[in-house]
């Protein structure tokens, strides 16, 4: 499901409500550091034929002229989001395009958010986390507790570290948002105990200000996979919740 235009909807998100897409990768192809099984872009091998990526100047015009376009019908925007093919802080002009957005939602719609879902891998470069530290919602994800179970579900390109990814996030003093996805594989369970337990961990260790758990939704590039109910993800993240931390579960 690839997006084909740098500003897409709004459509509604199951986590974000009326949300704004914003794409600053190919557009017809998809660029990424991860190739997760459970991509709803699918496989990095299979969007492959589109390198072109928008630059500042294009997502200016594209986002400008679609708020206003937006602000003159009366559309609801909850969120600005940074949600395209792949991960946005790849995009070289990634701050000064957080900039520009941050400018035109001012204008436009100052009560939407401004969010991002990102990956986490590009944290260490202080110029991704300061724009990162910038926007309503900076969403992070952590998938796995492990190295070992994170080549699995997520199949990083890059040389990554669960503990360095921890350790970035703690420069963001709780004020984030993480973001994981649970689901069941032949070779592994999110539910099992020595997955879980060590991501609670991992939560409890960085306390964000809200962990967002959701399963599959659409059709992922991998087989057998497995969704859990919202009933069931309930239960597994119950500790947390009834230790304070402020969890939005979606199916």
């Amino acid at each position: 499901m690839l997006r084909e235009n740098i500003v897409f909807g709004p459509i509604h998100s199951r986590r974000l409500g009326a949300s704004l897409g914003i794409n600053l990768l190919p557009q017809k192809g998809k660029l990424c550091n991860f190739d997760c099984i459970y991509c709803e872009c699918g496989w990095n091998k299979d969007g492959l034929g589109d390198r072109n990526i928008p630059s500042a100047d294009d997502v200016k015009a594209a986002l400008g002229a679609m708020l206003q376009e937006c602000s003159r019908g009366g559309t609801k925007i909850d969120s600005i989001t940074f949600s395209g093919d792949g991960e946005p802080t790849l995009n070289p002009d990634f701050p000064e395009i957080i900039d520009i957005t941050l400018a035109l939602r001012d204008k436009y719609y100052p009560s939407a958010k401004v969010s991002v879902l990102s990956n986490s891998t590009r944290i260490s470069r202080k110029e991704v986390f300061d724009a990162l530290r910038k926007v309503d919602n900076p969403i992070m994800k952590i998938d796995a507790p492990t190295d070992e179970l994170a080549a699995r579900i997520n199949k990083p390109s890059c040389g990554y570290h669960v503990s360095d990814i921890v350790e970035g996030l703690k420069k963001f003093n709780g004020d984030f948002i993480l973001q994981t996805m649970f689901l069941k594989a032949p070779d592994f369970d999110s539910s099992s105990p020595e997955v879980l337990d060590g991501w609670m961990e991992i939560v409890r260790e960085l306390s964000p200000r809200e962990v967002m758990v959701y399963t599959l939704d659409r059709p992922a590039p991998a087989q057998n996979l497995s969704k859990f109910t919202v009933e069931e993800m309930t239960a597994l993240v119950r500790p947390l919740a009834d230790e304070g931390f402020n969890i939005q579960i979606r199916g």
